[in-house]
Protein backbone atom coordinates (compact mmCIF):
# COMPACT_ATOMS: atom_id res chain seq x y z
CA UNK A 1 0.00 0.00 0.00
CA UNK A 2 1.28 3.39 -0.48
CA UNK A 3 1.14 6.25 1.78
CA UNK A 4 -0.80 9.07 1.66
CA UNK A 5 0.07 12.53 2.87
CA UNK A 6 -3.14 14.40 4.23
CA UNK A 7 -3.95 17.67 5.62
CA UNK A 8 -6.94 17.63 8.61
CA UNK A 9 -8.44 20.72 10.68
CA UNK A 10 -9.93 19.14 14.46
CA UNK A 11 -12.26 21.76 16.13
CA UNK A 12 -13.89 21.54 19.45
CA UNK A 13 -16.61 24.16 21.21
CA UNK A 14 -17.94 21.59 23.76
CA UNK A 15 -16.24 21.00 27.35
CA UNK A 16 -12.58 20.96 27.32
CA UNK A 17 -12.02 21.52 23.93
CA UNK A 18 -7.77 21.43 23.70
CA UNK A 19 -8.36 17.96 25.61
CA UNK A 20 -10.77 16.65 23.31
CA UNK A 21 -8.11 17.86 20.09
CA UNK A 22 -5.57 16.14 21.93
CA UNK A 23 -7.87 13.11 22.07
CA UNK A 24 -8.59 12.93 18.35
CA UNK A 25 -4.97 13.21 17.46
CA UNK A 26 -4.34 10.09 19.83
CA UNK A 27 -7.14 8.48 18.33
CA UNK A 28 -6.06 9.24 15.21
CA UNK A 29 -2.50 7.86 15.94
CA UNK A 30 -3.97 4.58 17.62
CA UNK A 31 -6.22 4.35 14.28
CA UNK A 32 -3.20 4.22 12.13
CA UNK A 33 -2.40 7.32 11.11
CA UNK A 34 0.94 9.10 11.22
CA UNK A 35 1.20 12.84 12.90
CA UNK A 36 3.56 14.98 10.84
CA UNK A 37 3.03 18.36 11.94
CA UNK A 38 0.34 19.97 13.99
CA UNK A 39 -0.09 23.97 14.72
CA UNK A 40 -0.69 25.80 17.02
CA UNK A 41 -3.84 26.47 18.62
CA UNK A 42 -6.24 28.88 17.61
CA UNK A 43 -9.49 30.21 19.12
CA UNK A 44 -12.41 31.65 17.30
CA UNK A 45 -16.12 32.30 17.45
CA UNK A 46 -18.01 29.43 15.58
CA UNK A 47 -18.73 29.89 11.83
CA UNK A 48 -21.86 29.55 9.84
CA UNK A 49 -24.38 29.36 13.00
CA UNK A 50 -24.66 31.16 16.37
CA UNK A 51 -22.87 29.82 19.41
CA UNK A 52 -21.61 31.10 22.74
CA UNK A 53 -19.12 28.29 23.08
CA UNK A 54 -15.41 29.30 21.51
CA UNK A 55 -13.78 27.05 19.48
CA UNK A 56 -10.47 25.38 19.51
CA UNK A 57 -8.54 24.56 17.01
CA UNK A 58 -5.85 23.10 15.05
CA UNK A 59 -4.71 21.59 11.57
CA UNK A 60 -2.06 18.70 11.63
CA UNK A 61 -0.88 16.81 8.70
CA UNK A 62 -0.58 12.78 8.78
CA UNK A 63 0.46 10.18 6.88
CA UNK A 64 -1.89 7.41 6.23
CA UNK A 65 -2.25 3.91 3.98
CA UNK A 66 -5.81 4.46 3.33
CA UNK A 67 -7.96 5.68 0.95
CA UNK A 68 -9.92 9.34 1.06
CA UNK A 69 -12.93 6.91 1.86
CA UNK A 70 -10.77 4.51 4.27
CA UNK A 71 -9.91 7.54 6.28
CA UNK A 72 -13.22 9.71 6.06
CA UNK A 73 -14.71 6.24 7.77
CA UNK A 74 -11.85 6.39 10.50
CA UNK A 75 -12.62 9.79 11.17
CA UNK A 76 -16.38 9.19 11.77
CA UNK A 77 -15.56 6.57 14.25
CA UNK A 78 -13.46 8.88 15.99
CA UNK A 79 -15.90 11.62 16.10
CA UNK A 80 -18.89 8.91 17.32
CA UNK A 81 -16.24 7.09 20.28
CA UNK A 82 -15.52 11.23 21.59
CA UNK A 83 -19.55 11.33 21.91
CA UNK A 84 -20.53 13.18 18.48
CA UNK A 85 -23.82 11.75 17.68
CA UNK A 86 -25.15 14.33 14.34
CA UNK A 87 -23.30 15.02 11.37
CA UNK A 88 -23.33 17.99 9.78
CA UNK A 89 -23.20 16.23 6.23
CA UNK A 90 -26.75 14.80 6.80
CA UNK A 91 -28.50 17.04 9.03
CA UNK A 92 -27.47 20.26 6.69
CA UNK A 93 -26.97 22.39 9.72
CA UNK A 94 -23.86 23.19 12.56
CA UNK A 95 -24.08 22.93 15.81
CA UNK A 96 -22.37 23.00 18.99
CA UNK A 97 -19.71 20.14 18.84
CA UNK A 98 -17.34 17.97 20.90
CA UNK A 99 -14.96 17.26 17.67
CA UNK A 100 -15.03 17.48 14.30
CA UNK A 101 -12.33 16.33 12.16
CA UNK A 102 -12.23 17.95 8.36
CA UNK A 103 -10.06 16.45 5.57
CA UNK A 104 -8.38 19.59 3.63
CA UNK A 105 -6.06 17.83 1.44
CA UNK A 106 -5.06 14.35 0.43
CA UNK A 107 -2.38 14.37 -1.93
CA UNK A 108 -3.40 16.15 -5.17
CA UNK A 109 -6.39 14.31 -5.09
CA UNK A 110 -9.44 15.93 -6.01
CA UNK A 111 -12.88 13.80 -5.02
CA UNK A 112 -16.30 14.16 -4.80
CA UNK A 113 -19.07 12.50 -3.26
CA UNK A 114 -22.31 12.97 -1.45
CA UNK A 115 -20.37 12.87 2.02
CA UNK A 116 -16.68 14.13 1.04
CA UNK A 117 -15.30 17.01 -1.27
CA UNK A 118 -11.66 17.07 -1.65
CA UNK A 119 -10.44 19.55 -1.39
CA UNK A 120 -11.84 21.00 1.14
CA UNK A 121 -12.95 24.50 -0.90
CA UNK A 122 -14.27 26.20 2.01
CA UNK A 123 -10.99 25.62 4.08
CA UNK A 124 -9.22 25.90 1.58
CA UNK A 125 -10.35 29.02 0.56
CA UNK A 126 -13.45 30.86 2.28
CA UNK A 127 -12.60 30.74 6.24
CA UNK A 128 -9.39 33.28 7.76
CA UNK A 129 -8.95 30.75 10.35
CA UNK A 130 -8.53 27.77 8.11
CA UNK A 131 -6.30 29.64 6.26
CA UNK A 132 -4.17 30.79 9.56
CA UNK A 133 -3.80 27.13 10.75
CA UNK A 134 -3.10 26.06 7.42
CA UNK A 135 0.00 28.72 6.97
CA UNK A 136 1.67 27.50 10.27
CA UNK A 137 2.12 24.14 8.64
CA UNK A 138 3.14 24.98 5.67
CA UNK A 139 0.16 24.50 3.84
CA UNK A 140 -0.89 27.80 1.70
CA UNK A 141 -3.58 26.93 -0.15
CA UNK A 142 -2.93 28.26 -4.13
CA UNK A 143 -5.42 29.69 -5.46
Amino acid sequence: MSQHHVVLLLGSNKGNQKENIETALKLLEESGCIILTKSKFLMTKPVEFVSSNIFCNIATSIAVQFSPIQLLEKLKQIENKMGRIYDSTISGKYEDRIIDIDIVLFDNVIFESRKLQIPHQKHLFQRDFSKILLKNIGKTPKT
